[in-house]
């Protein structure tokens, strides 16, 4: 073999080597990032929570409250 291609193919494996290892690296951050991303997910699912909206109360609010607007009327 000649030494010219020799030469070339050291020169594309440790090309293909430093990229793989570049790639490797990105799935390393990705994978921290995906772990954050879920971590804040989860603390927004609880803000949400303890913040919504509360139209499940308000309709036995507004049934405890009738005869209260019932006697308002009447005045």
């Amino acid at each position: 073999m000649e030494p010219v291609a020799i030469v070339t193919l050291v020169l594309a494996t440790l090309i293909i080597a430093a990229a793989a290892v570049g790639l490797i690296r990105v799935i390393e951050h990705l994978s921290v990032s995906l772990k954050t991303l879920r971590a804040v997910t989860g603390g927004v699912e609880v803000i949400a929570d303890r913040t919504s909206t509360v139209p499940a109360v308000v309709g036995s609010v507004n049934a405890s409250l009738k005869p209260v607007s019932d006697f308002a009327e009447s005045i």
